[in-house]
């Protein structure tokens, strides 16, 4: 489904203290947080320990969707890491039939983060151009990267998160990074065999992979090739950027209405002239952000780079 605050919009508080019980655990409604098409969040709290998550409602029309919503919640469980998200508890109701007419409803259980996303962060210090210190960035990318290396590592087979960007990270109280929305994660490496598949992939990928953030080989896939996790890798490049200076690389195409595709694939990556930045800096990014996917890096070479620019700011303190 979306983002975990794609539905964060201005609504009335219509369910102010509805409550809920989701296996055996019984929450209050506080306030709605947000809503969209088929999905609802509100903010929770549990009458026992009066700790407040977020509740995620998704409504489901067809098995196709409930599986798909259900994908998410086995990942989420499947992953036990600090810097990806966690399913505190869910519960299914009902069951989605869409020759019947009948629908389903998910609800997920989360951890909410008042700090909000990077893209919140990012979005207030634009306003007067603030830049985070060197030694920030670095550190809260770090925190990304160890929750991507999470997901590539996962068992039994890897994962490639396929929608990594700014909005699709929470900040804690600490102002830790947590990946979310894993109901975009796939298996990490796909082989493609023709142009049937390799359509497939494209489109599955243009509904999925946000467009500024999208790796070029999911642009235009090859009919025979492999697709691995450095499509992630692609991403970080340009969460990393947009973390230094407040816009992913491509958003200017976007916001122009020029083709973003030819402006990923031209492979043209522009450092600001007024970069507060190290020249170690501009080349982490432009490491991973590499068109050839063959030629751009796994996940521990990105973390290597990123503790060698990490340790020379140590070294200079």
């Amino acid at each position: 489904m979306n983002t975990y605050f794609s539905f964060l919009k201005s609504s009335s508080c219509l369910c102010l203290g509805e409550s809920i019980s989701i296996s055996g655990t019984r929450y209050v409604v506080v306030e709605r947080l947000g809503e969209g098409g088929f999905s609802v969040i509100d903010l929770v709290e549990n009458t026992s320990s009066r700790k407040r998550y977020a509740l995620k409602r998704i409504t489901l029309y067809s098995l196709d969707d409930q599986n798909f919503a259900l994908k998410e919640v086995r990942i989420g469980e499947q992953i036990d890491h600090p810097n990806v998200i966690k399913i505190v508890d869910y519960m299914l109701l009902g069951k989605a039939d869409i020759i019947t007419n009948k629908s389903s409803q998910l609800l997920i259980v989360l951890p909410y983060y008042k700090n909000g996303t990077v893209h919140d962060q990012i979005v207030m210090r634009a306003k007067h151009k603030t830049f985070m210190s060197e030694s920030e960035v670095l550190q809260m990318f770090m925190g990304i990267c160890e929750g991507v290396k999470a997901l590539h590592e996962a068992k039994p087979e890897p994962l490639a998160h396929r929608d990594l960007k700014t909005a699709n990270i929470c900040l804690t109280e600490t102002m830790d990074p947590v990946i979310l929305d894993l109901g975009s994660c796939t298996e990490a490496r796909v082989q493609i065999n023709g142009q049937t598949e390799a359509q497939r992939l494209q489109d599955e990928a243009s509904e999925k992979c946000s467009m500024v953030y999208r790796a070029p080989e999911l642009f235009s896939v090859q009919s025979y090739c492999t697709i691995d996790e450095r499509t992630d890798i692609w991403s970080l490049g340009c969460v990393l950027y947009a973390i230094c200076f407040f816009k992913n690389p491509f958003d200017n195409a976007y916001e122009k209405g020029d083709s973003v595709a030819l402006a990923v694939l031209s492979g043209k990556v522009n450092i600001p002239e007024d970069s507060p930045y190290s020249q170690d800096m501009h080349e982490l990014i432009l490491f991973m952000l590499r068109l050839n996917p063959m030629e751009r890096p796994y996940i521990y070479s990105v973390m290597e780079r990123t503790q060698e620019c990490i340790n020379k700011i140590e070294n200079r303190v």
